[in-house]
């Protein structure tokens, strides 16, 4: 290695290029004097070589490495200014992550070597640290990313028929029996997740963080971990830690695995902030490539906007910049076959200038690219900057994670007063929200639970979120959680709370699968999983988080797939186009109409009274469906947060015949047909008639 040599290489692609017989290194910096590329031995303890990259075009700096091949660990030291006040922050002692790199070798190391200043200094940042961070850091790894995927073809699922699924990769499998390699993208792709998520009948996966992310190290200290993963640091390299060998043709295994079984996998991404922090924090690649380019400053350049809450921002209004985001994302689709992203904090990455805005540059570029067209789009729309709740306001084809709708819903199963209306615009896709713009109603992803939050039983067993076990004294999480114990807080022995805890939870999951919408689920609720009452388990990497496969709700999992075999059979619950009790030319009846439980319309006084606990709903193919689509008659559903009332149901076309698939109060009765007798629901119980031809 002492004889090594460097050509000028390549500007493009960026990152580093094995190419048969030597790798290309190219790193984007507009403000650097100079760029060194730093080789390491196997273990990446010794530093072997350092190379200045020869080549600068444009604002790409570049050299090729004859002779190195896949598995050659490096890193990047850049030089230039250190003048934090002018937005620079260049420190060569520092060895930095390539920002394209597709591999690291796991987490940096804590110690005050990672910063570019002097911790603990008089005005800290703006003093010059010599210590050299390279034992510290991890290592970049060139990879060969090529896979044999045979006939891996991607599900491509229709929103319409689309049922989501969020899971940690290691939550969803460390205390799984059976793996072999549990906590890791072989564990997912294992027979046991696979053969229990086509049972359960969702269509896709949605995984948190999976791109390699920092442990923080205030959670490091207190012996904690980021275990969400919402602190990524390398955005083309899967995290180290869920890969069990090292390889990435791990992820490639698990996405191709999932595929087969007709699954598709959304990864849950991370472009608005990275794990650098603010001017405190860490120089471990953005910050010391390029600072001034890479993050949004203050108008003193010494400070970060932070619209996100965790110290920085990145700055997609620079071109090299959003290039990169959208590399990362052609990347995943193209090489790593995933099939959608659910984009973390939205709002952030619409911001311009002028506020967050639908023909932001990245929107706009995500919308036009032809790779990205034809994959799955989610957006968060919101973060905490200002303006930054934009709910409905995304462009087509995003669909939106909708917080009113598990709101509302949560609100209206605990007997919240005047909830009765807000649920039914939220049973039939919000669209105060979202019908514009030629949008979809599948554009509003619904949810009663999610990663951040109570879990499902977590939510009818506390009134307060129990987050002692983070370290905060219980200040952090959410304290608006809409949730409802049902007589004692946490556990009981009570056949009678447990008994209406297991109701409680067939009415949210049963609202949440017959809503119009694109539904997503947690995983672990369908099992009866419990967080013991954390509502914001980011740093639990243990069994607070880790799903109890043996003590699994078999009766809940049994009624969650029934649910949603239910959904996929009544494509009435999940339309492309609105309800807006508009007659249909087909047969001049509407396509919704609001019933009051005597057999008459609801008027508007009856919607005002703020005592009005229960909905219900007859629901048909929406007006303006082509007749070649129009393939049922009606549904007609009962939501009742009250007590027990009788509904007369409307009267059956000729031939025709209303069946009860679906109740809440009674989850194991066959069906039933009515033969026009009034129905009677229960207290707190969903019911769920068919209209079906008599025999």
């Amino acid at each position: 290695m002492n004889t090594i040599t460097i050509e000028p290489g390549r500007a493009a692609p960026l990152g580093a290029s094995f190419d048969g017989d030597g790798v290309n290194f190219a790193v984007f910096s507009e403000h650097a004097e100079a760029i060194d590329l730093c080789l390491f031995e196997p273990e990446g303890r010794r530093e072997t070589a350092r190379l200045r990259l020869p080549e600068r075009t444009g604002n790409v700096w570049h050299g090729r490495v004859p002779g190195l091949m896949p598995g050659q660990l490096y890193g990047l030291r850049a030089h230039g200014p250190y003048a934090p006040e002018q937005g620079h922050r260049f420190n060569a002692n520092k060895l930095l992550i390539d920002p394209y790199a597709r591999q690291l070798t796991g987490q940096p190391r804590w110690s005050d070597a990672l910063y570019g200043y002097n911790p603990g200094a008089k005005t800290a940042d703006l003093t010059f640290s010599s210590r050299d961070s390279a034992r510290f850091m991890p290592k970049c790894v060139v990879v060969d990313p090529s896979f044999s995927w045979g006939n891996d073809r991607p599900p491509a699922t229709r929103p319409s028929e689309t049922v989501i699924y969020e899971a940690h990769v290691k939550g969803m499998t460390a205390r799984m029996p059976g793996l072999l390699r549990p906590g890791t993208f072989l564990g997912m792709a294992s027979d046991a997740v696979l053969d229990h998520l086509c049972a359960l009948g969702v269509t896709a996966v949605e995984l948190l963080p999976v791109q390699a992310f920092l442990n923080d190290r205030f959670l490091v200290e207190r012996r904690l971990t980021n275990y969400w993963g919402y602190q990524s640091i390398g955005f083309f390299a899967p995290d180290p830690r869920y890969l069990g060998t090292g390889d990435i043709a791990e992820f490639q295994h698990m996405v191709a695995r999932m595929h087969a079984a007709g699954l598709e996998v959304i990864l849950d991404v991370v472009y608005n902030h990275t794990g650098e922090g603010n001017e405190l924090g860490p120089t471990l690649a953005f910050r010391g490539l390029d600072n001034r380019s890479y993050y949004r400053l203050a108008e003193n350049p010494r400070h970060y906007i932070d619209d996100t809450g965790t110290g920085n921002t990145l700055n997609l209004d620079h071109p090299m910049v959003l290039r990169m985001v959208m590399d990362s994302l052609r990347y995943w689709v193209q090489v790593m076959h995933v099939d959608g992203f659910r984009f973390d904090l939205a709002a952030t990455l619409a911001r311009t200038p002028q506020g967050v805005r639908p023909d932001a540059a990245f929107l706009t570029a995500i919308r036009q690219d032809p790779v990205l067209a034809r994959v799955k789009l989610i957006a968060e729309p919101w973060d905490l900057g200002p303006g930054g709740y934009q709910l409905g306001a995304f462009p087509h084809p995003f669909l939106e994670w909708n917080d009113k709708f598990r709101d509302g819903v949560r609100r209206f199963w605990r007997g919240d007063a005047g909830m009765a209306p807000d649920l039914a615009a939220r049973i039939t896709g919000s669209a105060a929200q979202f019908d514009h713009s030629g949008r979809a109603a599948t554009s509003s992803v619904n949810f009663v639970t999610a990663h951040d939050g109570f879990t499902l039983v977590d939510l009818v067993s506390y009134a307060e979120k129990h987050n002692e076990a983070n370290g905060e004294d219980n200040r952090d999480g959410h304290d608006a959680n809409h949730s409802d114990n049902l007589g004692v807080e946490g556990p009981t022995n009570d056949p009678d709370i447990r008994a209406a805890r297991a109701r409680r939870r067939r009415n949210l999951l049963a609202t949440l699968m017959l809503s119009q919408g694109t539904p997503m689920i947690l995983s672990g609720d369908e099992i009866g999983n419990s967080q013991g009452g954390n509502n914001n388990a980011y740093c639990q990497d243990n069994a607070t988080t880790w799903l109890d496969w043996a003590e699994a709700d078999t009766d809940f999992q049994a009624f969650t797939a029934r649910l949603i075999a239910f959904r996929k059979a009544h494509p009435i619950l999940s339309q492309k186009l609105f309800l807006h009790s508009r007659e249909r030319a087909i047969d001049g009846k509407e396509d919704l109409f609001w019933w009051h439980p005597s057999g008459r319309a609801m008027t508007p006084p009856d919607w005002e009274d703020p005592t009005l606990s229960h909905v219900c709903v007859e629901m048909r193919t929406a007006s303006d469906t082509p007749a070649h689509l129009t393939l049922e008659t009606a549904i007609f559903m009962v939501f009742n947060a009250g007590d027990a009332l009788e509904v007369a149901v409307p009267p059956a076309p000729e031939g025709c015949v209303w069946c009860r698939h679906i109740d809440t109060a009674a989850p194991d009765a066959a069906h039933q047909r009515l033969n026009g007798d009034p129905l009677t629901v229960g207290a707190q119980s969903v019911v769920v008639l068919v209209l079906e031809e008599a025999e």
